[in-house]
C-alpha cells in the first residue's frame, strides 16, 4: 500500500511539471471553460502565474491578452488567460450578439475563482491576477469579496469605471431609446421570479437588437457602487498596479479617481501617454516593463 501511495504522489509530481503550453479545459456544471496557458522558458507553474481575465464579451486570445502574454513569456512570466463562458460551452470567440444573453456580470468572479482552484490542484505557484477594461473592474471585485491565499498581487488594466447617469445616456445615444423603459420591466420580472424570462428585441451591451434575460439585463445595468472599480481599491489586500491610458476614451475619469487614493505601494498608478483603452504596440511593452519591476518588490 506504502509503495502504491508513493507511485500516485510521483505520478501527480511528474504530471505537474510536464504540464506544457496551450489550451487548457475545466469543466464545471457540465460546462467547459477553456484557458490558454503560456509557460516561459524553463519554467513551470511552481514558479508562479499570472491569471488573465478579459473585457466585455471578448475572449482570452484577444489581441491584448495574446500580446500581453507573448510579452510575459519572453520576460520569463507564466500566464493563464482565461475566456469566460458567459453562459456558453467551449466558448473561446467574440461573443455573437445573435446569441442569446443569459450571462450575469457577477459571472466571471466565480469562473475565476474555479480557475485559482484549478491553479492551486496542479501546485502552482503565487498567483497575480490581472484583468482589463470589464474584465478589470471583475478581477478587483474578486479580490475585494475572496480572500486567497495564492494570489500574491492584482494587476488592474483600465479598469471599468460605472456612473449610472453616465451609463443611462450613453445607452441613449447609442440606441435613441430610454434605459428605464427595459429596465423597469426586467426588475419586475426579477422581482416576481421570472428572471429566466427571455426579453426580445432588446439592445444590451453591445448588441443591438438581441434576446436577453431578465435577470442579465438586470446584472449589467444595475446601480452598484461595486462595478466603480476606484471604490474597491481599498478593499484589496494585496498590492495593486492600476494602468490608465491617456487617451482611452472608453474607460472615463479613472485616473482623477484612482489618484487621490494611490500610494506608491498598496496601490499604484501608471497612466501610460498616449495609449489608448487597449494599450496597443509599444504601449504593451511599456505596461510589461512597469509590470515586471512591480512584480519584482
Amino acid at each position: 500500500m506504502k509503495q502504491v501511495l508513493m507511485l500516485l504522489v510521483s505520478l501527480s509530481i511528474f504530471s505537474s511539471s510536464m504540464l506544457k503550453a496551450g489550451e487548457e479545459r475545466l469543466v464545471h456544471e457540465g460546462r467547459t471553460l477553456i484557458g490558454h496557458l503560456e509557460l516561459a522558458d524553463g519554467k513551470a507553474l511552481s514558479d508562479g502565474v499570472i491569471l488573465m481575465t478579459h473585457g466585455t464579451l471578448a475572449h482570452g486570445r484577444m489581441e491584448i491578452m495574446s500580446t500581453l502574454q507573448r510579452l510575459f513569456k519572453q520576460t520569463g512570466l507564466n500566464s493563464l488567460s482565461i475566456t469566460l463562458s458567459l453562459d456558453q460551452n467551449e466558448r473561446r470567440q467574440m461573443y455573437d450578439c445573435k446569441a442569446r444573453h443569459t450571462h450575469q456580470h457577477t459571472d466571471a468572479m466565480t469562473e475565476i475563482g474555479l480557475w485559482l482552484d484549478w491553479l492551486k490542484r496542479r501546485d502552482s505557484g503565487p498567483v497575480v491576477l490581472l484583468g482589463h477594461s470589464r474584465g478589470g473592474n471583475q478581477t478587483a471585485w474578486f479580490a475585494s469579496e475572496h480572500g486567497n491565499d495564492l494570489v500574491s498581487k492584482v494587476i488592474l488594466i483600465a479598469p471599468a469605471t460605472w456612473d449610472a447617469g453616465e451609463v443611462a445616456q450613453s445607452y441613449q445615444n447609442r440606441y435613441k431609446k430610454p434605459l428605464a423603459d427595459v429596465y423597469r420591466r426586467a426588475q419586475k420580472l426579477v422581482e416576481n421570479g421570472k428572471g429566466d424570462t427571455l426579453l426580445q428585441g432588446v439592445d444590451f451591451i453591445y448588441c443591438e437588437d438581441t434576446s436577453v434575460s431578465a435577470e442579465a439585463f438586470v446584472s449589467y445595468y444595475q446601480d452598484d457602487e461595486r462595478k466603480h472599480t476606484p471604490h474597491l481599491l481599498n478593499k484589496i489586500n494585496k498590492p495593486t498596479l492600476v494602468f490608465a491610458g491617456s487617451e482611452d476614451t472608453v474607460v472615463t475619469g479613472l485616473t482623477e479617481a484612482v489618484q487621490s487614493m494611490a500610494d506608491g505601494e498598496q496601490i499604484r498608478l501608471s497612466v501610460i501617454e498616449g495609449a489608448d483603452h487597449f494599450f496597443r504596440d509599444l504601449y504593451a511593452e511599456d505596461m510589461v516593463d512597469e509590470i515586471v519591476e512591480f512584480l519584482g518588490n
